[in-house]
């Protein structure tokens, strides 16, 4: 029975291959999405594939910490100087940045169950993907890739991972992200004097309001090009499953594929 006879079928689809990426559901553990969102505001919403969100509570959180230097007040609290992490807090902006962390994580966890449902709905009805998309600038296609590359590239530059994954918006949001928090963090100088063995005056040029976002950046972005790599790979296997079956499996018999990722 073909689509236009039967309107049910093929009403979700697990992915969409489009030449600024592959967006795709899969099964998702909610307490480790809530757990990224708790580490930095629109994380959990990126590994969701929910973009505009989750920029806009990554720029919020970003904004609204460079108001009230959260940041400085943690390195502070961190070393016993409780006073001076009282000082540095600008209370008109405290009201406005615990709301909006709550609704973050809640909204995650909450999305990322939702998500798992419509992601066993949109497997049990099997529904054909678009493996291959070309457009007057790029070319993306389904094919395997290497999770630990995209992890080794994550760690050199973060974004990199995600470029190897052709996730073209994802990679320029965090490119660009890592250049202004390294630029205005003064990392590379302070790296600098730190192998000359200046050590004093690689402390003094760091500006540790900034430099206390890079940790999270990093440490996502190798997270989420490993994980993706991984998700990207079972969708190319399963795609190629559905393909033998539909086109060379015989009537009357069974051909049973397990799918591996390596």
């Amino acid at each position: 029975m073909n689509n236009f006879r039967n309107p049910f079928r093929n009403r979700r689809y697990k992915a969409h291959v489009s030449i600024l990426g592959t967006t795709q559901l899969h099964k998702r553990n909610p307490f480790t999405i809530a757990a990224w969102s708790l580490a930095f505001p629109g994380f959990g919403h990126l590994l969701l594939n929910k973009y505009l969100r989750g920029y806009a509570l990554v720029l919020w959180e970003v904004f609204i910490n460079q108001k009230i230097h959260l940041n400085l007040a943690m390195v502070y609290s961190f070393n016993g100087r409780i006073q001076a992490a009282i000082d540095v807090l600008d209370p008109k902006y405290v009201s406005l940045y615990i709301p909006v962390y709550c609704f973050a994580i809640w909204d995650s966890y909450r999305t990322a169950v939702d998500m798992n449902k419509v992601y066993l709905l949109a497997d049990r009805e099997n529904g054909p993907i678009n493996q291959f998309s070309v457009g007057a600038l790029e070319i993306n296609y389904l094919d395997k890739r290497k999770p630990w590359v995209a992890m080794v590239w994550s760690m050199a530059v973060p974004s990199m991972g995600q470029l190897y994954l052709h996730r073209i918006i994802l990679a320029s949001f965090m490119l660009v992200s890592t250049i202004v928090i390294v630029t205005y963090s003064n990392l590379i100088l302070a790296i600098h004097y730190l192998i000359l063995g200046q050590i004093e005056k690689s402390t003094k040029v760091l500006n540790i309001q900034w430099l206390l976002y890079f940790p999270s950046f990093y440490f996502f972005a190798i997270y989420e090009a490993y994980t993706s790599t991984v998700e990207n790979n079972k969708l190319f296997n399963d795609n190629l499953k559905n393909f033998l079956l539909q086109k060379f499996q015989k009537s009357g018999k069974i051909i049973r594929l397990e799918s591996k990722v390596k």
